[in-house]
């Protein structure tokens, strides 16, 4: 991480919840991109808005993404924390009619919207309630001198308001009353007591806890549901502090509440814990009204349902685990049945060799060494398969250009589709250069191919696309230039279940012995470790279209291909090369082939060993070292050993790298890389081409 970053990582440096997610990751998705690009004028209202004492949320820009508060986010209720950074439209769906007006006007006009116990209708609760608020809405102007963004200071008068409309109802009853008594002269004294008697009622008889506290929070009285619910009697709370019965990790919120409470806005369905006479706790749902000096609450006993819920949250947890643990049995026991089919075909080939050898039939050899050979060939792709999926496969990025790739693969296509699919070839002209490993684009692309013909069994059409893809800045995913190779076919598609779980690692919906179904896993691990992604557009009875999307190159395209292997590489001039490899059979087959070429070969088994033999007198043309090597890995002997000795050739051999995920960074001027399995020629032809370019 550069220091740009870090400092980035401590804006906004004000405290409290609000503040620290807007710290944390994930801004990369949302319309405005990290906190580093965003305006300079934007991050200053923010930081102002922040630490201030009073309601404040900020619409920012057309979308109206919002920012607040730590003031602010109780007033949404449980919109928060997901309201922060989203477009307004998204959160405050059920009043956007209302709200898209009042801050339309304050952005076209810049003119200032004030309004005293203005009316909403808004869900946070798991309810619509109608709240109000005073506002003030003021526009906060952009770099360009227009209107950027709104900015609304509130405060909820819902409680006031509730309150005063309660008191209007009350006082207009009591005129009623008045009105009535005075024509029929009914006795105001028996009405009154008639009121008092039914509130009586209610206060004896309801379930639900009922209690009367002072601001302060000393209990004024309790109803008799407090017995029956949690064992207290009025003589044992009345004059104490509630928060005393707070369960202590719930404590530091009510105490929040009982602030709001305070200032005279009204609490919703606030869930804490209280303690039962016998020592346990229930969870306890409120609402609560502030009222001259009082607050009367009601609370529902919901530990049951809360109970419940949590049940259901585990069993989830352990159905989804199953799912995965299945997944990964189907996944491993095809992978067995493949490798067990390979390791029989090149153990089968060797006994055969061995039995011709002692019959003095050499003659015959030859295919059985080639079938060997090509089950070998098999295995390494299935790990290759297997290290892509988990992007751990040592890649070898080379500038590419798509549609000759694309176009050389058409006959190998059409061979592997059959003659009951059609093949089409759609590549736009000027499609830019990307960088990556162009055998594993062929491999994804014949990937896509298969599994498109597997998808057709009726028969069909497969449709292969190229095409530039330029995202501005703005975009949700973030602005780049790709290349995209799209395959489509117009097969059954996939159910939106299936298509959700298609990239998931260990997901396959073929049988056990059918393929490891790695495929897409393959493609998507490629994708992101080529700085790149995968997108599928499917439906059932509408085919499938896959989308590989690969950076764009702006580095110099040679476009000379790769030149073959060449097993009559020798030496020019004896020279030393030291291999550095753990594994005695390998380094053996290394060192006698490099020998019958001419080179001076040392060796050394481990890295330490190999360090010691770099440093020590003598030549050394080339190190031929292993990625995975004890004591000290291949990527630290190339660097000690280039201090020792510099401008060193260096070729790396891996069959698994975390480090070379991304080759194009893990290698250096004078480097290259082979992956295992490779063939002796082919390690030969790069030990020469290293050695061959030091001398031009």
């Amino acid at each position: 991480m550069t220091a740009r970053d870090r400092s980035s990582r401590r804006w906004p440096d004000a405290g409290g919840d609000v503040a620290a997610l807007m710290r944390a990751d994930g801004w990369e998705s949302t319309a405005l991109g990290p906190p580093e690009r965003w305006p300079a004028n934007l991050k200053s209202v923010i930081g102002l808005m922040l630490p201030a004492h009073v309601q404040i949320v900020l619409f920012w820009g057309p979308q109206y993404v919002a920012f607040y508060n730590d003031v602010y986010a109780p007033t949404i209720g449980n919109k928060h924390p997901r309201a922060l950074g989203r477009p307004a439209i998204e959160s405050w769906t059920e009043l956007w009619d209302d709200l898209e007006p009042l801050l339309a006007k304050v952005r076209t006009t810049g003119e200032t919207v004030s309004a005293a116990d203005r009316p909403f209708r808004i869900e946070r609760h798991g309810f619509l309630e109608e709240v109000y608020f005073d506002i003030s809405y003021s526009a906060v102007s952009g770099d360009d001198g227009g209107v950027a963004g709104v900015l609304c200071i509130v405060n909820e008068t819902t409680g006031r308001v509730v309150a005063s409309r309660e008191r209007d109802r009350a006082e207009a009853t009591l005129r009623a009353n008045q009105d009535e008594l005075a024509r029929v002269n009914t006795s105001l004294e028996e009405r009154v007591a008639r009121r008092t008697r039914d509130l009586d009622r209610v206060w004896r008889l309801a379930t639900d806890l009922m209690m009367i506290s002072r601001l302060d929070g000393t209990i004024q009285a309790i109803n008799p549901a407090w017995l029956a619910q949690l064992g207290w009697q009025p003589a044992d709370l009345v004059g104490q502090p509630y928060i005393d019965l707070v369960h202590p990790d719930d404590r530091a919120r009510s105490l929040e509440e009982a602030a709001r409470l305070g200032a005279g806005l009204a609490t919703r369905h606030f869930e804490n814990r209280w303690r039962h006479r016998d020592g346990t706790y229930r969870t306890v749902a409120w609402t609560a009204v502030p009222e001259a000096g009082f607050v009367h609450a009601v609370g529902r006993d919901i530990t049951a349902e809360s109970a419940a819920a949590e049940a259901l949250r585990e069993a989830e947890a352990q159905l989804r685990q199953s799912q995965k643990m299945e997944a990964v049995g189907q996944l491993t026991g095809g992978i067995a049945h493949d490798f067990n089919n390979l390791l029989q075909g090149i153990s089968g080939s060797l006994e055969v060799v061995r039995k011709r050898i002692a019959q003095g039939r050499p003659g015959e050899i030859e295919r059985h060494v080639d079938a060997a050979l090509g089950a070998t060939q098999k295995a390494a792709s299935l790990t290759h398969r297997l290290l892509a999926f988990s992007r751990r496969q040592p890649l070898d990025p080379k500038p590419v250009r798509p549609n000759p790739l694309v176009g050389s693969m058409e006959d190998l296509l059409r061979r592997t589709l059959g003659e009951h699919i059609a093949l089409e070839m759609v590549l736009a002209e000027g499609v830019w250069t990307t960088l990556c490993d162009p055998n594993q684009l062929e491999n994804a692309l014949l990937n896509l191919a298969i599994n498109a013909r597997d998808a057709m069994p009726g028969g069909g059409t497969l449709e292969i696309e190229t095409r530039n893809l330029h995202r501005e800045a703005g975009h949700p995913a973030g602005p780049g230039e790709y290349v995209c190779i799209s395959v489509t076919d117009t097969g059954i598609g996939m159910p939106p279940d299936v298509a959700a779980r298609a990239f998931e690692p260990f997901f396959t919906t073929k049988p056990i012995g059918q393929g490891t179904g790695l495929g897409l896993s393959m493609i998507y691990g490629f994708a992101l470790q080529s700085e790149g992604f995968c997108h599928i557009d499917t439906a059932v009875g509408r085919g499938t279209t896959v989308t590989l999307a690969l950076p764009r190159h702006h580095g110099t395209d040679t476009g000379e291909d790769e030149a073959a292997d060449d097993p009559a590489c020798h030496a020019e001039r004896g020279e030393a090369v030291l291999v550095v490899e753990d594994d005695p059979v390998v380094r053996s087959l290394i060192v006698d082939v490099l020998g019958e070429h001419g080179y001076r070969v040392s060796t050394a088994a481990d890295g330490p060993e190999g360090l010691a033999r770099v440093q020590a007198p003598g030549p050394i043309d080339l190190l031929l070292t292993d990625i995975g090597l004890p004591g000290l890995d291949g990527r630290r002997l190339a660097d000690a050993a280039r201090a020792a000795r510099p401008g060193l050739k260096v070729l790396f051999m891996t069959g698994y790298a975390s480090e070379a995920a991304a080759a194009h960074g893990f290698l250096e001027a004078g480097m290259g890389i082979v992956t295992k399995p490779f063939t002796m020629d082919g390690l030969v032809a790069r030990v020469s081409d290293l050695l061959a370019a030091g001398r031009h």
